[in-house]
């Protein structure tokens, strides 16, 4: 004991020796938008209060910043006394004034933008400079104001033009707020820029009881964003500061670069939906008490529709805005299995217009809308599914005949009814609209016209937090051209065997992030979507600017799934610790000719897998359609695919980065199979670790990195297949020795292949060409 204490003190004091990181200081001076606010002042925050979230623990942020002050009124009230005593010599200072300094009917503030404002700016900049540290101008920010015809209107008159001058002659670095929040302003115009400012309801927060409009103050979601630009342009002009930006647990990303997204917020008001005839127990149907009471809350400003603990029987509820659907913990709604309680209404199908039925949750053109609580909501998709046999087992097939329904001639399917069995026999017009059908020909197949479970279609700020969602008809979540979407802690459980089961489809949404979730469904898990054919590309709305993290998937055919319908482009997509565990495919990217849409700027990393079936990690531009390539090439190598003409139908894969993967069991490890003229292009996979039958078989590919890869197979023959592929850099590769050849490298356009760093003793073969590929094509360091 005597010793271990002992050897204690000796690593303290060598600890106390060690010197501590240096603390870099940043002073923030400024007005009411970079203000530091007070908890009753909620929902407004200034852009200073959350700038330290963008830096590591390294930086000190002192934000001195005061409501209501100008270039002069700072200095005459003595704040920037209580700044410059502070000052060393290593410290940066932001100053950002404008605001109030055009107040030309307040001589206290008013400092006109030419002179006195000017010379203002230029004595903070003198005296930062005699005290050893670093002078930041920062423009002002601007206003929301657009006119009657939507185009902006710019309210800061000479007052940015005079700090871009300043900073120019005096060679001080410039964040150009001015500049960036025009722009992003425009870019979200002029509904969902209010946003960004003070636009609050009634009755939401106590500060303002009959609510506020403010253009010029910032909510928390506008603070953030406005942050996030400051850093930005930290970064561009290549202040020092950078350097101290916090990197994201995503790959080659920092805080600063993520998705900034809205959040909701609701009126306390509560409307009990028992008081609006609601009756548990399942006698009767609940869902007219329950949109009524919708109804109500969002017609008097919004509120908590509240669902009791007890089982309630529902046909379809409709959202309102400013509702938030509340399920108490114990709530649990069953949907009606009366397929006659939906109605057949004009909506999407895998990405194309199409009727199905009403779905049971639905929401279109809403704003400020969620769905909360620990509840249940179980979908009765048994009455809409059809089952194939090979998915039960003998005695399952048998009581599943036994209930009803019919079978089909094969005897290999069950439908819940026979003209479910026809619609799933007469896809090439039941599934979409198509020309001399009308509506009443798709309610007369209203059987087969399966309802997504939650439909919402173009709302803004929503989210789905802790609900259990059951047994769906089809797709379980789907939001389309949704924008600010959070959804948190929900769970998804679907029987394994359902087709079209997927847990979430986000589908042409921007700006979301899905945190902490748990799906286990009869199809692909955590979907991305935008739009199929010529009908997504026509819409042209990319999913971008989504973060999916600490999910868990305990079944599906596809872990993280991109497409196939991703005719509208995907990007920007950021993936972090999640678990795929007996998922079909682990890594999910699948499109084919026709599709067109550009899918790029993908960001995975920490995803956990076991008991993969098929690959890992699957590229497939091929989809749906017969693989040109099998999977095992034989001996006398692997056929060339025909290119066709690049158009607007050609899809595209490319600039994906991958970190930390590991999976403990599938059949491949990586596959990558492109087209001749859309090559999958710019994958990089590093530090990952793969237990696998097979190796990496990479088809039409161009520019693969792979460091410092784990591959452990079982299968003796090849490692790595390459077929037709140009630049594909491995380097750091470790795999189960024992190969026969560790590189088969097929085709006549394979060149580019490095392989650095790697044992070449765990093969008999280090490489074998076939197909016309050249010795030439491969390099060894």
């Amino acid at each position: 004991m005597k010793k271990v204490l002992l050897g204690l003190l000796a690593f303290l004091a060598i600890a106390a020796l060690k010197p501590a990181e240096k603390v870099v200081r940043v002073f923030m001076i400024g007005d009411s938008t970079m203000a530091n606010k007070n908890i009753y002042d909620a929902p407004e925050t200034g852009w200073g209060q959350v700038f330290h979230e963008l830096f590591t623990d390294v930086v000190e942020i002192q934000n001195h910043a005061r409501n209501g002050r100008s270039t002069k009124s700072f200095r005459d009230l003595g704040h920037w006394k209580e700044v410059e005593k502070q000052l060393q010599p290593g410290d940066f200072v932001i100053i950002q004034f404008g605001h109030n300094d055009q107040k030309k009917s307040d001589p206290a503030r008013w400092a006109p933008a030419k002179t006195d404002y000017r010379e203002n700016l230029k004595n903070y900049i003198a005296e930062v400079k005699a005290k050893g540290a670093y002078p930041i101008l920062c423009t002002p920010v601007n206003r929301r104001k657009f006119d009657d015809e939507g185009v902006f209107v710019d309210q800061h008159g000479d007052y940015p033009g005079v700090v871009r001058e300043l900073a120019s002659e005096l060679s001080i670095p410039l964040i150009d707020m001015h500049h960036k929040s025009l722009g992003l302003l425009k870019e979200l115009g002029v509904e969902d820029s209010k946003d960004l400012f003070m636009h609050v309801a009634p009755g939401v927060y106590p500060k303002f009881p009959e609510g506020l409009v403010d253009n010029t103050h910032f909510t928390p979601f506008g603070a953030r964003s406005m942050a996030k630009l400051a850093a930005e342009a930290l970064m561009n002009i290549k202040n020092p500061l950078r350097h101290y930006l916090k990197k994201s647990e995503f790959p080659q990303t920092y805080n600063y670069q993520l998705p900034t997204i809205n959040e909701v917020a609701f009126k306390k008001d509560t409307f009990d939906i028992r008081k609006y005839g609601a009756v548990s127990g399942g006698k009767s149907l609940a869902h007219t008490a329950i949109n009524q009471a919708i109804d109500m809350a969002s017609s008097t400003g919004g509120g908590v529709v509240l669902v009791p603990t007890g089982f309630w029987l529902s046909g379809p509820i409709k959202m309102k805005s400013n509702v938030n659907l509340h399920l108490e913990d114990g709530a649990f709604i069953q949907f009606s299995d009366n397929r006659e309680d939906y109605p057949v209404v004009l909506t999407t199908w895998e990405g194309q217009p199409a009727y199905r039925c009403h779905a049971p949750i639905w929401g279109v053109d809403l704003v400020n809308i969620a769905i909360t609580g620990k509840g249940i909501m179980d979908g009765a998709g048994q009455v809409w599914k059809q089952v194939k046999k090979s998915k039960l087992t003998d005695s399952q097939w048998s009581r599943l005949v036994k209930s009803g329904g019919v079978v089909d001639e094969a005897g290999t399917a069950w439908y819940p009814s026979e003209i479910s069995k026809y619609g799933n026999e007469n896809r090439e017009w039941t599934n979409n609209i198509v020309e001399g059908k009308t509506k009443e020909d798709y309610e007369a197949i209203r059987d087969f016209l399966r309802p997504n479970m939650v439909s919402l279609t173009n709302c803004r700020n929503v989210l789905l937090e802790d609900v259990t969602f059951l047994n769906s008809p089809a797709w379980t979540l789907h939001p389309l051209l949704c924008k600010h979407i959070t959804i948190r802690n929900v769970n998804v459980k679907n029987p394994w065997f359902g087709q079209n089961n997927d847990a979430i489809d986000v589908e042409s949404c921007t700006y979301g992030i899905l945190d902490g979730c748990t799906f286990d469904t009869g199809d692909d898990a955590i979907t991305i979507k935008s739009g199929r054919d010529k009908p997504g590309r026509d819409r042209g709305v990319a999913t971008s600017h989504f973060i999916v993290k600490n999910t868990t998937v305990f079944h599906g055919h596809g872990g993280f799934v991109i497409g196939s319908e991703m005719s509208g482009g995907v990007h920007h997509l950021y993936v972090n610790n999640c678990n795929f565990l007996g998922t079909d495919i682990g890594l999910r990217f699948k499109t084919t000719r026709g599709r067109g849409g550009v899918v790029k700027d993908i960001y995975i990393s920490d995803i956990n897998m076991n008991n993969i079936p098929g690959e890992a990690i699957r590229f497939n531009m091929y989809y749906a359609y017969k693989d040109p390539v099998p999977v095992e090439g034989e001996e006398e190598g692997l056929p060339s695919m025909q290119a066709e003409p690049f158009g607007e139908g050609t899809p595209v894969f490319k600039d994906f980065v991958m970190e930390r993967i590991y999976c403990k069991g599938a059949n491949t490890a990586i596959m990558m199979r492109g087209i001749p003229e859309s090559q999958v292009e710019n994958i990089s996979i590093s530090d990952a670790v793969i237990h696998s039958d097979h190796g990496i078989a990479l088809t039409e590919a161009k520019d693969i990195h792979l460091k410092n890869v784990a591959v452990y197979s079982s299968d003796q023959k090849n490692l790595i297949q390459v077929n037709n592929v140009n630049g594909l850099e491995i380097e750091d590769l470790d795999y189960t020795a024992g190969k026969k050849v560790l590189l088969e490298v097929n085709g006549d356009r394979s060149e580019g292949i490095r392989i650095k760093n790697t044992d070449l003793n765990g093969a008999e073969t280090k490489a074998k060409f076939l197909s016309n590929a050249k010795k030439r094509s491969v390099k060894w360091k």
